[in-house]
Formats: C-alpha cells, structure tokens, sequence
C-alpha cells in the first residue's frame, strides 16, 4: 500500500456541500452540509447505508451532479460555478469512473474497449499498458463474452486509467463478484493507487474493505458520521468477504 506519508497536497476540498432532489413537492435531502479533504495519492472507503448519500457525493466529486449549496474545489477550479462544457472536459482529463457494472462494447477486444478511452484522452498511456498494470496483459486481444466478471472488471479498471487520471471514483466495484475475483479487482485498485499515485475513492457495502483504505469515511442520513485514518492498511487477501 502507498505510505501515508506520501499524501500531501488536496485534489478535493469540499464545504457545507447539500444536495436535494425535489420531485414535485417532495424534496429529498441527499447531503446534509458535507465538508471533507481528499488528498493526492489517497485510498479512501465511504461506506454506509443503502440513501446515505455515498453515490450522491461521488457523482458530485466526478462533475456528473452539482450541489444544490456549498463549494466543490478541485485544486484550484471551482466546479461549484462550472458550466457543463467545463464538467465535460474535467471529467475526460482529471476523473476515472469504476462502476458495478463492467459497460463494455461486447464487439470490442479488451484491447479495442480500452482504446475508446485513449483516442480522445489528453495524455494516455497505452491501452497495452493499462491493461498490463490490471494485470491483463495476455488477455487483452479477448473479448468480455470470454472474461470471467473479474477480468471484466480490471479491463474496466484499465479503460479508467488509461487517461492517467488524478481521481478513480469506484462505485461498488466489487459489488457483483464473488471473493477470489473481488480479491483480484481490489488488488488491482491498490497497485494503480500504488504505481501510480491515483487518488481513489471507493463506495462498497462491504465493512472489511475498510481494512484496505488508508481512510475511511462513513455516511448517515447524507452527513458524515465518521473519518478515521486507517494506521495500519491491509493488503486486499486479507479481507473477508
């Protein structure tokens, strides 16, 4: 794992961040006046319950939301008042996305998916490349019709990077394998978090991923409860699943 003495400068800093979705006359309050730092180079792991506002923040984090009050700064870009050709471009150069859901093109080689990635990037890395790194290097020329859901994911994981992003947003990244390949997924978190000092930011159900995070956050009722510095991180086959 990254030595936590190596986190330094903040990549995000957010203040008294609400966000509420009306729908008629209901408004729902999703976050509740968050306020927290994210930090080059870190692992963090938001958990909490199904409405706590986890996906929520992390959709604004990645310029996918805005907040309805409160700044959102990334280093020293206010994307509280961007426009929506500023999030688009901040999300195609700074921000890779991990979801549950792998969302590859099926005709497309892992090799190919990658790519798609990599032509419009600003400053990639070879789709071999990332591929390697996720540890896909012999697979790369298959197509996800002959990947285990595991490998699916890496290429996922790999298509993210390839643009050399600051910030990899993972939103439940694991939730729909079983332990050994949801082992390998996280192994591949860490060593791009590792190897390449990819700030990532983790949403998973699971209480024991905590082990792996150098922090942890907690949400409830979309305010944070709880932001602990983990000491002592674990490597991902010690976590139970």
């Amino acid at each position: 794992m990254s030595n936590l003495a190596q986190i330094s400068r903040p990549v995000f800093e957010l203040r008294d961040v609400t966000r509420v979705f009306r729908t008629g006359s209901v408004a729902v309050q999703a976050l509740r006046g968050v306020s927290l730092t994210l930090a080059e180079g870190e692992m963090v792991v938001l958990l909490g319950a199904s409405g706590s506002g986890k996906s929520t923040l992390v959709n604004i984090l990645g310029g996918l939301d805005l907040p309805t009050e409160g700044q959102v700064q990334f280093r020293d870009r206010d994307l509280t008042r961007a426009s929506d050709a500023d999030l688009t471009r901040f999300r195609r150069d700074h921000v890779g996305f991990v979801f549950q859901f792998y969302n590859l093109v099926p005709s497309l080689t892992a090799r190919e998916n990658v790519a798609l990635v990599t032509e419009i990037a600003r400053k990639p890395i070879s789709p071999e490349q990332a591929l390697d790194i996720v540890g896909l290097g012999a697979r790369m020329d298959h197509f996800p019709s002959e990947l285990s859901g595991g490998e699916q994911q890496r290429v996922a994981i790999a298509r993210a990077i390839a643009k050399q992003p600051e910030v990899l947003l993972c939103d439940e990244p694991t939730g729909a394998l079983d332990s050994k390949t949801g082992i390998q997924v996280l192994e591949a978190l860490c060593d791009v978090n590792r190897n390449l000092g990819t700030a990532v930011v983790l949403i998973t159900h699971n209480a024991d991923i905590q082990r792996i995070a150098h922090r942890v956050i907690v949400l409830a009722d979309g305010r944070v409860i709880r932001d602990e510095v983990n000491p002592d991180p674990v490597a991902p086959a010690q976590v139970s699943w």
